[in-house]
């Protein structure tokens, strides 16, 4: 094994859940990985020999973020659409049928070549882990297609054949379901670790709680586990369900009732609260009260929803922004959303921390705090630390 010691570190927010805030701060200290996983941590003047070395030159060093929903299997442009909900257009879902034809009418190295631009964007600011899916197929064979592509770039892949009933069975809905249950489901599923369904029935192009329900244990019969984009234009009855069938994560959470914190806060140990800030900045609508989730005891995630309509960043530092001044989290509770609260969201407990054991998923600030990611929105301030490729000293 090749051992790589990381140091110089101004700042080590290892994000363990030590200290009042559960950020687990540490000055002066090193860190060495072998082969991809932290074998080592400790005070820098203490570190042990290592094969080679990289030297952080007093820049903070956090966990890498954990992104656990985005749409990046896309191809086409809706900047129009952005900037018709900046006149004040409401979003109701209908854009994603555009998207839907430009991703068919992609080739695969199109299509290849366009998610390997936006993980290396991500990456560039910070984000180590990705989730994937589809959803802008919504036949058995492009379905099949994006999932197939996001796998060459992430495990944490999901079918969303239940983002929107397309066109051309719009007059159909069951025929939909059922296929999306049937024979999309059989063909998604060797590709797939996740079934998520757009369950919002403020939408007329989304489903409803019966034909959500019909999906998600459709999926969980196929050995898939479960996400749900819930309650993100109105109330409804995403979150519930979400949290009876078990889900690892309602993703959106903009309109909750006190019933839907009650039943988040109930089941913190199974369900999180993904929220997605980004998308409440480019729709020009509410922003969800993290504050309130967070004092109920909700676990909450942070994650950027990267996607043509209605939020087209990758950027968790941005998200972190967002979240600080608009949603009310502090600045510790933001980053640990983006790092440990996305790691459980896709139920992994090897990332999202650093810690003796976990993967060396790490990040970089080149600032002497993390309090910048919330302080310098817009800043290129950080970058994903992978001590495998990383130029070394």
């Amino acid at each position: 094994m090749t051992a790589t010691l990381i140091t110089g570190i101004g700042q080590l927010v290892t994000c363990d859940g030590s200290g009042p805030d559960g950020l687990g701060l540490r000055d002066d200290q090193a860190v060495i990985a072998s082969d991809g996983v932290i074998n080592w941590i400790g005070p820098a003047a203490a570190a042990p020999a290592a094969d080679t070395m990289i030297d952080c030159a007093g820049r903070t060093v956090i966990p890498g973020f954990v992104d656990s929903h985005t749409h990046l299997v896309f191809a086409g442009d809706r900047s129009a659409e952005f900037t018709a909900r900046m006149a004040g257009k409401p979003y109701d879902g209908g854009g994603i049928g555009t998207t839907v034809a430009a991703t068919r009418s992609a080739d695969d190295d199109q299509l290849r070549s366009l998610i390997a631009g936006r993980v290396a964007a991500a990456r560039a600011q910070g984000t180590t882990t990705l989730e994937i899916k589809s959803g802008y197929g919504l036949t058995v064979e492009e379905e099949v297609r994006a999932l197939r592509l996001a796998g060459e770039f992430t495990t944490e892949t999901t079918f969303l054949g239940g983002h929107v009933v397309p066109a051309e069975l719009a007059a159909d809905r069951a025929g939909y379901v059922d296929l999306v249950c049937g024979p999309m489901l059989t063909a998604a599923a060797p590709y797939a670790r996740w079934i998520d369904v757009f369950c919002e029935p403020n939408s007329p192009h989304a489903f409803t709680a019966e034909e959500s329900r019909m999906i998600l244990t459709a999926g969980a019969a196929a050995g898939l586990e479960l996400r749900v984009h819930g309650n993100q234009l109105g109330p409804g009855p995403g979150v519930r369900l979400a949290v009876e069938l078990g889900a690892a994560s309602v993703d959106h959470c903009t309109h909750l009732t006190d019933a839907d914190v009650d039943a988040l806060a109930g089941a913190a140990d199974t369900t999180v609260a993904t929220l997605l800030p980004g998308v409440e900045f480019a729709t020009r609508s509410p922003y969800p009260d993290g504050a309130r989730l967070a004092a109920a005891g909700v676990s909450i995630a942070l994650a950027s929803d990267c996607n043509p309509g209605t939020c087209h960043s990758s950027s968790m530092p941005f998200m972190i922004a967002l979240a600080v001044r608009e949603l009310g989290l502090t600045p510790a509770q933001a980053l640990l959303a983006a790092t440990v609260g996305g790691a459980r969201a896709l139920r992994r407990t090897d990332i999202g921390a650093i810690a003796i054991g976990r993967r060396a998923d790490l990040a970089v600030i080149d600032t002497p705090s993390y309090l910048h990611l919330a302080y310098s929105p817009g800043m290129a301030l950080t970058m994903a630390l992978d001590p495998d490729s990383r130029e070394r000293q």
